[in-house]
């Protein structure tokens, strides 16, 4: 995909500091300067100020909400990782498992419910707003909890549960309902134990388009599939007329979003994470605030004493 590559390119090019230092002084230097600040007046003052602040938001945000990751050590379903499942391979192969997998996390979803960091996101965005200020949240999140918080400037890069794309003729089309159709009712348990529900195609998900009838598949990106150019360009737009950025329970290692905010820092532009722990990229950015973002964003985005009210 052009644009990624574009984008990944210049990303990769100015996300180094210090690289080509030759003596260890100079690294220790370049170190030293990148340490990041947990002050938060100081971040306070920043954000009193900035016109333009851009959300980045990872699986740690959802994880306060209860949502399992599917990540890391114990993040099976059944006998399998997301990372087996979550593939174009393994749905061409057994569709009916696949389902099942995203159905148990459609449902599991339902149950769940947005954490004061995402309710925290939503008034400011709604605050700001009527100060001709504009938040913009870039979530590497399929759950939509941004999207029942509140939240309405949201650009999701991975899609999202409750989107299905037609596999014949490429609808995308919303969709919550519970179960998503009558075949998978009750199936799609996590236990080990469970054996497949082997579901006919035909009684899987179908398009509803006129005509259509095909296979639908949950409008989320897979391993090894592109993203959506259309969204990298809008990521990309706000990227670069941001003048404040927010890294929010994140890794910082899933690509290409890893790389958004060291472009926006490697540009000057403040960029401050909030985490349970420092990540990969924690060193280029100016804050660091560790802990739950449910407790640190509330008080970060809160109403300054210098903000006007309309």
């Amino acid at each position: 995909m052009c644009l990624f590559q574009f984008t990944a390119r210049r990303l990769v090019s100015q996300a180094h500091c210090g690289l080509k230092a030759s003596s260890s002084n100079k690294q220790k230097f370049c170190l030293e300067m990148a340490r990041p600040s947990s002050n938060m007046a100081d971040f306070r003052e920043v954000f009193a100020k900035a016109k333009h602040i851009a959300i980045i938001t990872g699986a740690g945000v959802s994880a306060e909400s209860g949502v399992p990751t599917f990540r890391g050590a114990g993040g099976f379903w059944r006998k399998w990782q997301a990372q087996e499942l979550a593939t174009p391979g393994a749905f061409a192969r057994n569709p009916s498992r696949v389902w099942e997998f995203y159905h148990y996390r459609r449902e599991v979803m339902l149950s769940k419910h947005p954490n004061p960091a995402h309710i925290a996101i939503a008034e400011c965005e709604k605050r700001l707003s009527k100060q001709g200020r504009s938040v913009v949240v870039i979530t590497q999140n399929i759950d939509e909890l941004h999207r029942k918080a509140g939240t309405k400037h949201l650009l999701e890069i991975h899609g999202s549960l409750f989107k299905t794309r037609c596999t014949s003729c490429g609808n995308v089309a919303a969709n919550y309902k519970s179960p998503i159709c009558p075949a998978l009712a009750g199936k799609g348990a996590p236990d080990p134990d469970t054996e497949d529900a082997a579901i006919p195609v035909e009684d899987l998900p179908q398009c509803e388009e006129d005509g259509c009838h095909g296979l639908l598949r949950p409008h989320v990106v897979w391993f090894g599939e592109a993203l959506d150019p259309g969204v990298l360009t809008a990521v990309e737009k706000e990227l670069d007329i941001c003048d404040l950025c927010l890294v929010v329970g994140t890794s910082s290692v899933v690509y290409p979003a890893a790389m958004f905010a060291p472009q926006v820092s490697a540009r000057g532009v403040p960029v401050a994470e909030f985490n349970m722990e420092p990540t990969p990229a924690t060193n280029r950015f100016r804050f660091h605030f560790p802990g739950p973002c449910g407790t640190t964003l509330p008080q970060a985005l809160a109403r300054h004493e210098t903000e006007i009210i309309s």
